[in-house]
């Protein structure tokens, strides 16, 4: 039986770091992104911000626990990031699920990491590593080769920066629905539009992505067999068909015409 928890964020420039930064008081939000971008592609050659300069507007989880599954976004469209940070970091603090994400120790952890600092939330059971409790020693959420946190992309890829893959292109492999028409180079353009949903859910079906991927992770480890797989398979396809939510009816219609 498997109990674990995907996760995905989604992020925007930090557009209030970027006016203390670059010192441009008086620049809308639009403007301000714009020449944070702008120094950025002169720095390195493109516009991918440093983690610091990104601000978490969307956390979307897939859990399985116990005999269910759910996959939704935390806190609600209008939560604050500091909200969002907090529920996340809570439901570890509670529970201490195993985490899988895809490039989560590259990208989504650190970003939370600078963005919980900023904000002063404290998250020591994320944090354990051993000083409090034991188990944690030698199998915690910060070790690279640790099981509390699967890094999919890092895991499949042996560690090897060159074998990395697009989560994108894993899902397409497998089956499985894959981006849906957003990608994560549009979500500024998207929240300037006020579509925050649109990101939300996005979000939701890159966590449900990764977390499918994950079941066939635990199928080629031994976790579980065909039998197991079809199972868990069954169960995430009835939750989407019924959940009265466009964007999961969409996903699971299309990974079912990929059968």
């Amino acid at each position: 039986m498997l109990h674990c928890l995907a996760f995905d964020i989604e992020t925007i420039p930090d557009t209030e770091f970027g006016r203390r930064l670059y010192g441009l008081d008086g620049m809308s939000d639009a403007d301000v992104a714009e020449y944070m971008f702008f120094r950025r592609r002169q720095q390195v050659g493109h516009d991918f911000l440093p983690l610091p300069q990104q601000r978490v507007v969307a956390i979307a989880v897939a859990m399985r626990t116990g005999d269910s599954f759910r996959v939704w976004s935390l806190g609600e469209a209008a939560s604050e990031e500091k909200e969002l940070l907090e529920r996340f970091f809570d439901g570890i603090e509670r529970f201490s699920p195993v985490l899988v994400s895809w490039n989560g120790s590259g990208f989504d952890l650190p970003v939370m990491h600078y963005r919980a600092l900023l904000h002063g939330i404290s998250a020591p059971r994320y944090w354990e590593t051993g000083d409090h409790d034991q188990s944690f020693k030698w199998n915690n959420y910060l070790n690279r080769f640790h099981g509390r946190h699967t890094d999919l992309m890092d895991v499949l890829a042996g560690y090897q920066g060159s074998a990395k893959a697009r989560l994108e292109d894993v899902s397409l492999m497998l089956g499985l629905p894959g981006k849906m028409g957003m990608s994560g180079d549009k979500v500024w353009q998207a929240w300037c539009e006020g579509r925050i949903e649109a990101i939300r859910n996005y979000c939701e079906t890159d966590a449900l992505n990764t977390y499918l991927v994950y079941l066939h992770f635990e199928r080629m480890r031994g976790s579980i067999d065909d039998t197991g797989l079809a199972a868990e398979q069954a169960r995430v396809r009835e939750v989407l068909a019924t959940s009265g939510q466009a964007h999961l009816e969409e996903f699971a219609e299309l990974w079912k015409s990929r059968d």
